[in-house]
């Protein structure tokens, strides 16, 4: 029988800015068990709100005793699945996700963003979330519908790798930024480690396609997840779906580079379940898959594409 378990937001189950193969997990799970964990916003005092009273004390806590690596992102874990190896597949279905603060922040940041030149004016602005009508309201007035997520899921890095930044997505996954992550998608993430080691963090209460200014509106988050250790799947990349569309994903430098890998997965994974020859999915892609900007921000940027599975 399937377990449920949950980590709560402390600074004991958390790691500040990077992913790492060493670390230890902070929580145990069979292959198939839920897991809802909290996480933080990412970012430090500078991205608070002058009212501190509207800050999480644990939040405060955590700025105050956690040594922060090489990015802004407060990220819980990791899990370890018992019967993960190196070579696995673990599969992440996202059960639930919400928004948990009452405030999230919006900010332009030094040599950061899309258009770091042209935007010098720096600023954070702290957008209210009314939890009833489920909406992030911005300061001059303008409603948005929340729809949240989680920016970072992962598995650690291959040990080789040491200690990797949390800024920039991976073949772990990581920082994707992928808004189409939202409860009732699936994502494969390639497993290098026993245990698998998940983690999830970097709440986002809603984005664009882009992330153009650096930031979503970065909040707190609940989120609920099923991990399972999949050994008939062979993967080396994330990968995603939902019940009416595949999902491949490419990160690259170079937006170029990252969408010929979001074709050339998706080609792979349509060949792996259908009949079709690569020349025919390739075309298949052609006339019906749709590529989409995933971030241009986190170093290796993103393009996602989405297949209808009615077309399979």
């Amino acid at each position: 029988m399937s377990k449920r378990h949950e980590i709560p937001a402390t600074h004991e189950s958390m790691v500040w800015g990077y992913l790492d193969s060493t670390t230890p997990p902070v929580l145990e799970v069979g292959s198939g068990d839920t897991v809802t964990l909290h996480s933080f916003p990412a970012g430090g005092k500078e991205t608070l709100p002058e009212d501190r009273s509207l800050v999480p004390p644990a939040y405060l806590t955590a700025l105050d005793t956690m040594i922060q690596g090489p990015g802004p992102h407060f990220i819980t874990g990791p899990v370890y699945v018992r019967g993960a190896q190196p070579g696995d597949t673990l599969q992440v279905d996202i059960l639930d996700v919400k928004v948990s603060q009452d405030w999230g922040f919006v900010s332009i940041l030094p040599l950061l963003g899309t258009l770091p030149d042209e935007f010098t004016e720096y600023e954070t602005i702290h957008p209210k979330v009314d939890h009833d009508r489920q909406v992030c309201i911005m300061p001059w007035g303008t409603e948005i519908a929340l729809d949240p997520f989680f920016g970072i899921v992962a598995t650690a890095p291959p040990p080789a790798w040491g200690r990797c930044g949390s800024p920039v997505p991976r073949s772990f996954g990581g920082n994707m930024d992928n808004k189409e992550l939202r409860p009732g998608t699936t994502l494969y993430l390639p497993v290098f480690n026993e245990g698998a080691l998940f983690f999830a963090g970097d709440g986002h209460g809603v984005q664009g396609d882009g992330e153009v200014c650096i930031t979503a509106l970065e909040t707190g988050v609940t989120g609920t997840f099923r991990l399972t250790v999949r050994k008939d799947m062979d993967i080396t990349w994330p990968f995603a779906e939902n019940a009416t569309h595949l999902m491949s994903i490419g990160l690259d430098e170079d937006l170029d580079d990252a969408a010929k890998q979001a074709v050339r997965e998706m080609v792979k994974h349509v060949c792996a379940r259908t009949n079709l020859s690569r020349n025919q999915a390739y075309m298949l892609c052609s006339l019906a898959g749709n590529l989409r900007v995933t971030q241009l921000v986190d170093g290796n940027k993103g393009i996602h594409m989405l297949l209808p599975k009615a077309y399979l």
